[in-house]
């Protein structure tokens, strides 16, 4: 295995890490959101505080160490992407820090305004759909060259079916994960309203999650047929995918083992993720930008791949302790605790 392939693996761990977590924090606030707008916040806010509080500082670690690591192992990204992405990131930045004020304004203010609550929610759903154009403009098409420069196609980039695709792939899994995740949360919890809520927006959102990961791929079929062949050839990586969807949903449905379905749900979403990745390989940015003609030097790289190690050899027993003093406590998850962390 070459340091080009370990160091878009680690970095691709980190990016899926993101994703799983994010979803959960992003989805739960916007169903706290949703449900304060229909007056039934005495169903989930509690639970979801609990979630929230001890959690939400942390859900951009993942984030910040991959595009360090972007940077770091293929220095050529800036100059491909810094320009193109320079409205979308800076979108996407604004809402990070809006979304952190609002959260401590809601949370941690003397009178919790439900504005506030209500913004943290539809923040939450803006910032995946703005990162998610990065996966769009890396299948080429969008951006051309001019006089040396990458210009990005705004017009192109938005008025294309791939984009919208992926767009709201992203907004309909984060709220698939999050409610899977937070119906066996507030199952361990107790809460049964909860629970049953929590229950029926993990069923509405799953028939959607799959319907718009398949019109990616309809819509990769005339966008980018060499992407497009290569996700074929990987067909069983994305069948077995589907069918812990299917577990997944069964499990709900069924009223079993919370806990079992949200592990599928993470093994489906890893398969087709990193078969995504896999597929996608060696390309970053179609047709212009390669792991292999962007990487940095082999001692910056061993020296990278050491402390993105070491940093996921810190992070993952910190993400543990965290679950174990206060997600999955079985005080502080009954609301025995003080939630605010």
């Amino acid at each position: 295995m070459t340091l080009e392939i370990i160091g878009i693996s680690v970095l691709w761990m980190f990016l899926f890490g993101y994703v799983i977590v994010a979803s959960i924090d992003f989805g739960a606030g916007f169903f706290n959101a949703y449900n304060t707008l229909t007056r039934r916040e005495h169903i989930l806010t509690n639970i979801i505080q609990r979630y929230l509080s001890p959690v939400w500082e942390v859900t951009n670690v993942f984030l910040v160490f991959f595009f360090v690591g972007v940077i770091g192992f293929f220095p050529k990204t800036a100059f491909y992407y810094g320009t193109t992405l320079l409205v979308p990131a800076s979108i996407a930045i604004i809402l990070l820090a809006l979304r952190g004020s609002y959260y401590a304004f809601a949370t941690y203010g003397t009178n919790g305004h439900k504005g506030y609550t209500f913004m943290y929610g539809i923040t939450g759903l803006f910032i995946p759909a703005s990162l998610s154009t990065v996966l769009t403009i890396s299948e080429g098409g969008f951006i051309s060259m001019v006089k040396g420069n990458p210009v990005l196609d705004y017009w192109e980039l938005f008025s294309s079916p791939l984009t919208w695709s992926i767009v709201v792939l992203s907004l309909v899994a984060v709220l698939y994960i999050s409610a899977v995740f937070l119906t066996w949360y507030a199952n361990k919890a107790g809460d049964h309203s909860a629970t049953e809520l929590l229950r029926k927006y993990a069923l509405i959102w799953a028939i959607p999650t799959m319907i718009t990961a398949s019109g990616i791929i309809f819509e990769l079929r005339g966008h980018n047929p060499e992407h497009y062949a290569r996700i074929l050839d990987l067909w069983w990586v994305f069948g077995i995918s589907f069918l812990m969807f299917v577990g997944t949903v069964w499990l709900i449905w069924k009223r079993k083992n919370y806990g079992l379905a949200f592990g599928l749900l993470a093994a489906q979403f890893a398969l087709a993720f990193f078969g995504y990745g896999v597929s996608h390989y060696p390309y970053l940015l179609y047709p212009y930008l390669t792991i292999y003609d962007s990487f940095t030097n082999e001692a910056m790289a061993i020296a990278l791949i050491v402390a993105f190690i070491a940093g996921l050899g810190l992070l993952l027993p910190s993400l543990y302790l965290l679950l174990r003093l206060f997600l999955f406590n079985k005080d502080y998850v009954r609301g025995n605790k003080d939630n605010h962390a």
